[in-house]
Order: C-alpha cells, then structure tokens, then sequence
C-alpha cells in the first residue's frame, strides 16, 4: 500500500531514482537544480557527491554506469554546458546500467544568467527526453527513464523547469526497486570511441527511429479529448497554465518530447479544428510540427504558437489569456514583467562588503564570476565591470591584460569565490602563469558554496554527508601551478586588504590575494554571539560613507543613518569607516 506525501519537483525526482534502484548520484549545486542531490544524500544506500564541476559529475556517474550500476546526475541548464563534451558523446558508446540526466531550466532568469532551452540539447545529442509536469510525474518519469535507459541503450535527459522542480503536489510512493549493479563487461568497442565510435554512428539513427515508434505509444504521450474547436500540443508546466485557461479544449500532452510522436501528433491535429502550441520559451514542439506540415481536417496547417505566445521568460495562465484569448500580443506581456523586482544584496555582516568596499576606493577594473559576490556590482559598490559564466572571469581578465596591459595592467583584478575556483577557476589561472601575465586574482574564500545554500565544496574538508576529507590548500595550490605571490588577508581589516590588493597590483607579476572570512549564513557563523552597533547622533556629521559599505542592516533614509539591532551581526565594517567614531557597540546587548 503506498503513502501519499506532498514533495517538491525535485524531492520527488530524488525519490523515484531511490525507488528505481539508483546506485550513485552526482552533481554540482546551482538553483533550480539543488534540492535533488540534497534529498538523494538522505537515502544511505546511495552513493552520493557533490562534484567538483558539473563535467565531472556526468563523467564520474557515467563511468558508475559502464560499471554496471544504475545512475543520475542532475544540474541546472546551464551547468549541461560544462558537461557537454561529454553528454554528445555517450549516444555513441550508450550505456550499461541505465544512465539518466536531470537538466533542470529557468526560464525568466531567476537564478541564472541565461534562460537557454534544453530542450534542443535532446536533439543536438540524439538521446530521447521525458520532461514532467508536476511532482508525480517527476517520481514516475525518472523510474522510467531509467527503464527506457537501459532498453534503448542509451542516456535519458529529464529535462524540468524552475516551476516544476520547486512547486509542491502530492505524490504517491511505491516500494523502491533495489538491485546490486549489473557485472561489469569489458567492452573495448563499445566504449572507446575515437577509435570505434564510427561503427557505431549508425546505431544512433536506429535507435531514434526505435525511440520514436516507442513514443507514439508512449502512455505519457495521451489525447484529452474535450471539445474540438481548439486542440492544444503542450508539455511540461505549459500543460498545467494552458488546461487553466483552456479548461474545455482538446489537449496532446506530451510526456515525451524527444524524439516527438509524429503519427500521435498528426493522429491529434488532423481532429481539431485549430492548432495552438503552447511551450515556454522556444518553438521546439512548433518548429517540428510546422517540418512535418501538420494539417487540421481541413488540409489547413496554420499553427498558432509563438506568432501569439512569447519566447520570453515564463508563461502564466495570465500571459496565455492576455496572447490567445484577448489578442493583447507581446505588448501586455511586456507589461506583465516590468513590474520594479527586489534588489538582491549582501546579507549584513558579509565578508565579500569589505573587499568590495575596497575594491571601489581603489578605482579597479574588476571582472566577476558567478556566486553571492557577483552582487559587487549593484549599489553602492559598482565595483565589478563583466560577470558572464563560471570561471570566466579570470580569463576575461587576462584578455583585457592583452589588450590593454600598459594602461590598465596596474588597475585590473579578476574576483572569484572558492568554490567556482575549484569549479572551473584554476585553469584560466595556469594560462595566465603559462603566457606570463601578471593579472591579479582575489579569491574570495567564503568557506562554502554560498549562493545555492552552502553546500559542501573541495575546500571545506567536508562531503555532501558531513564526513571529514580532505581540504584543498589554496596556497599551495596557487602555489604550485606558478604563482609566487600569494597573500592572506581577512576582509573586516579594510587597511590589511587594501594594501595587499595594492602591493599585488604593483608587481609585474600575476598574484592572488585570498580574501578569507567564513560566510555570515553558514550554522557555525550563526551560533556566534552576535553585538549589535548603533549610530550615536550627537556624534553623526551626515557624511553617509557608512553606507558605503552596502550594509543592508543600516538605514539611510535619514539624515542620521539608523542601524537595525535585528540585523546587525556586530561586524563592526561601519565602525570601521567612519571618521567621526560615532558607531559604537550597543552597550548591554543580550545575546
């Protein structure tokens, strides 16, 4: 008998690769991707890892799956990226126990940099995609994503959205399926593939007419039929907006949408008298269905998709009523997402401020990297010029260094935290040392991975189960791939990090300066006694330059700024900066 909970999109994901069996899991954090390599680590009978980027998580779970062993590596669209080398080669080789690959997308850009569809990554690499559209099926689609895995021989790509993988419904358990991986079988010719890969090529054609016949009967791919003045092609989150606000329309939910149903879908659009296609972001369903000239009874082939329905952001039932009921078109839509969002900040107390704070009295060229610290570049610091992708900011660095070393080789710092150093920061680094640069790099060692929630990294001398490992040395490191000069220096000393940045800038060398303070948000940081400052009025000249520090427990609404006691952690940062000594501990603060 099963119990019915009410889980995430990806709690359920991490529940059905335990109740299908999975053996070992890997990934690297990024939202909306996280919660799943989080929830997988509480099953004990799952290998599990944070990795150290997203290309050795594939590689690592892929190498499980040759061994024979059933398992999943999960990260957000853009983290696929990193590991797409990888992902466009194992349509050749296949697989041995069944391999499945969560891509978890964000469309409307919440916590990304881009809002890329991954959908055409399914077809780039020729592997079938199973893509849910709410918690049940998130559970059941990974159990048969494993089964297709292993039946067609090849990867399965679960690709979701920031909606489906954080939204709650309830979900059906079922008892968990677990059986010792298969034995290993040395295969040369199926596995090493610039040597063999070519014999195979044909393979992957074959198995894609195989996949497509399998999807037209596909029991996920299933026709509700209602009334038929409108039938609906739709998939994923876009079926839960499109029956709201078509509640009466015959629909063609697809439940697999790599390789498509051609028969099914023609089956569908040749018994309603329109065609809309509703899909977030790109045209992947209607690009195909406009190949294959799909027709209504009327031999018409008009297709209503993103003629009518953005290619922007997220849908809503909101958007869809306004494109398709109301003919608003892209301009309500437009309106619909101009509404001001809140700022993000640095959370009081950040040590990322006082270099920050640093970095703009020193008037540098600062290019940044993805974490809490790419935040430098908002109000009131305005310190960071480029931020782009994981790691990039230390090559983008050296190739402004290029250009333009005479004139601002004195002036330019690439800033990266700890763990997108690790991730992906320590090879742009030895190219600088190799062609001889002498870019300086400010590494910001916060002690976790800060912004995805503080997941467990290389440096922290803990894995994802809190069990002691090794630390990565990052002085040692630095200074064994070339770099001589490497200083230490604590972020809250204004006067020690200002002159370590200046004695890195003036050599003609590359240097690393490491700023180095725990994250205020991590459990031990909290446990701390915290003593809250305040402003002393009588004291305050109303110069303002404690605000600089970008302190969001301080208000400067008033003449005289006013720290909140709720907020602040007693970091003495604004202390530090004012010139008159009118901020001072509170006196007789409980803890």
């Amino acid at each position: 008998m099963s119990t019915k909970n009410f889980l995430s999109g990806n709690e359920a994901i991490a529940r059905g690769a335990w109740e299908a069996g999975v053996h070992v899991a890997a990934g690297y954090p990024g939202t909306p991707s996280t919660e799943i390599i989080e929830n997988l680590a509480l099953y004990d009978d799952v290998d599990v890892e944070w990795s150290t980027n997203e290309k050795v998580a594939f590689d690592v779970c892929y190498g499980a799956s040759i061994a024979g062993a059933r398992t999943l590596v999960a990260v957000k669209h853009v983290g696929l990226n990193v590991a797409l080398d990888s992902l466009m080669v194992t349509p050749f080789s296949g697989v041995h126990g069944g391999f499945v690959i969560v891509s978890a997308d964000d469309p409307g850009m919440h916590s990304s940099q881009n809002e890329q569809d991954n959908r055409f990554l399914a077809k780039f690499a020729k592997i079938p995609m199973l893509e849910p559209s709410n918690s049940q099926e998130c559970k059941d689609f990974v159990k048969i994503a494993f089964d297709m895995s292993e039946r067609f021989d090849v990867p399965v790509l679960l690709r979701t959205t920031t909606r489906i993988s954080h939204t709650k419904s309830v979900v059906a358990f079922d008892e968990p399926k677990r059986e010792p991986p298969k034995p290993y079988k040395k295969d040369p010719e199926k596995y090493v593939v610039p040597i063999y890969g070519k014999r195979r090529r044909m393979n992957v054609e074959e198995r894609l007419k195989r996949l497509e016949e399998f999807a037209n009967t596909f029991v996920h791919n299933r026709m509700e039929w209602r009334e038929r003045g409108i039938g609906i092609v739709t998939s994923g989150i876009s079926y839960q907006y499109a029956m709201e606000v078509f509640p009466d329309a015959s629909v063609l939910k697809l439940g697999m949408t790599f390789p498509l149903p051609r028969k099914l879908i023609e089956y569908f659009c040749d018994g309603v008298d329109r065609i809309y296609v509703i899909e977030e972001l790109e045209p992947f369903l209607e690009e195909q269905l406009r190949i294959w000239n799909v027709k209504n009874p009327y031999g018409i082939s008009d297709i209503t998709g993103k003629n009518a329905v953005p290619n922007m952001f997220e849908l809503s039932p909101d958007i869809l009523r306004r494109t398709l009921l109301h003919g608003d078109g892209h301009t309500s839509f437009e309106k619909e997402i101009s509404i001001p969002p809140r700022p993000p900040i640095l959370c009081p107390g950040c040590p990322h401020s006082g270099a920050y704070y640093v970095l703009r009295k020193l008037k540098v060229i600062a290019t940044g990297d993805i974490g809490c610290y790419t935040l430098g570049a908002l109000p009131p610091f305005n310190a960071l010029d480029t931020t782009f992708c994981m790691g990039a900011g230390i090559g983008n660095a050296f190739g402004i260094e290029k250009v333009k070393r005479s004139v601002l080789g004195k002036r330019l710092v690439a800033v990266i935290g700890d763990a997108t150093f690790l991730h992906s920061g320590i090879a742009p680094l030895i190219d600088i040392v190799f062609n001889k640069g002498i870019t300086t790099v400010i590494l910001m060692d916060n002690s976790t991975t800060g912004m995805t929630g503080h997941q467990q990294h290389p440096g922290m001398g803990k894995t994802i189960r809190d069990i002691d490992t090794y630390a990565i040395n990052y002085e040692e490191l630095v200074h064994a791939i070339g770099i001589r000069h490497v200083k230490v220096v604590d972020p809250y000393n204004l006067e020690e990090t200002e002159a370590a940045i200046k004695e890195a800038l003036a050599l003609e060398e590359p240097a690393v300066v490491i700023s180095r303070r725990a994250c205020v948000m991590i459990e031990s940081e909290r446990a701390k006694p915290h003593h809250p400052y305040e402003v002393i009025d009588e004291l305050c000249e109303e110069c303002d330059l404690c605000l600089k520090i970008g302190c969001p427990a301080l208000d400067g609404s008033t003449p005289i700024p006013h720290i909140s006691r709720e907020r602040c952690i007693g970091c003495d940062l604004c202390a530090r900066i004012c010139r008159f000594e009118a901020i001072k501990p509170i006196s007789n603060t409980l803890n």
